[in-house]
């Protein structure tokens, strides 16, 4: 167990933390400890992916891990903040449902054989979601600007969910045709190959019976000359 991998974990194991102190708003000081909970799990996404890279310890568990412990992240405080009447239903639904999408799009493309990098508009959602959901938090106590910001920044999310999701669906769609045709250049290829093998293997019958014809024929004329 490395160390991106270790804070990836304690990323899904700060979650139902995280959702205790939310729903639970009669902790004293519960939007302060919400909004750190929230953000101690938000840095350690950020954390793991630059130690792995730096470190060269990049492994098949991160990679599945570090996705879902994300969404797992957002989607558990987003909801929380639904069931507190912070944030609208209908945003939260579009900002989730662009998640999954965009999951299942990176799973067809990993059985294709090839991947969808994240895109700067999928960076920019990933840190405007972590501002708008801890200053939903602290705004439901504070309110003011801090509630007003927060609001402002859920639109943006969602504006730049929706963005990115059509931005990921044209990478994903180029990418898939690039596949299908290639495999349809190799299957004829193949077949072509395959053709030609025949071809040839006919071709050589049809030589060594010529050759087989030819020696008869020279036997025959070998026992004449010997009569």
């Amino acid at each position: 167990m490395n160390l991106p991998n270790a804070l990836t974990l304690g990323r899904i194991f700060l979650i139902p933390f995280v959702v205790v102190v939310l729903l639970t708003t009669r902790i004293a000081n519960w939007a302060t400890w919400g909004a750190g909970l929230f953000l101690a799990a938000a840095v350690t996404d950020m954390l793991d992916g630059y130690l792995a890279r730096r470190r060269g310890q990049v492994t098949t568990l991160g990679r599945l891990l570090d996705p879902i412990a994300d969404k797992l992240l957002i989607s558990s405080a987003l909801i929380s903040l639904v069931q507190l009447g912070i944030a609208p239903a209908w945003m939260v639904t579009i900002i989730i449902g662009r998640e999954f999408a965009v999951s299942g799009l990176r799973s067809i493309a990993a059985h294709e054989g090839f991947s969808i990098d994240v895109s700067t508009l999928g960076k920019g959602k990933m840190v405007a979601q972590v501002a708008a959901v801890t200053g939903l938090i602290l705004g439901r106590v504070h309110g003011g600007w801090i509630l007003f910001t927060a609001r402002m920044l859920l639109w943006a999310v969602v504006v730049f969910a929706l963005l990115s999701l059509v931005q990921y669906f044209r990478e994903f769609w180029s990418k898939l045709d690039d596949s299908i045709k290639y495999r349809e250049r190799r299957r004829l290829r193949i077949l072509e190959r395959r053709r030609q093998i025949v071809a040839e293997r006919r071709e050589l019958r049809r030589l060594r019976k010529l050759e087989r014809q030819r020696q008869r024929e020279q036997a025959s004329l070998r026992q004449e000359d010997s009569n």
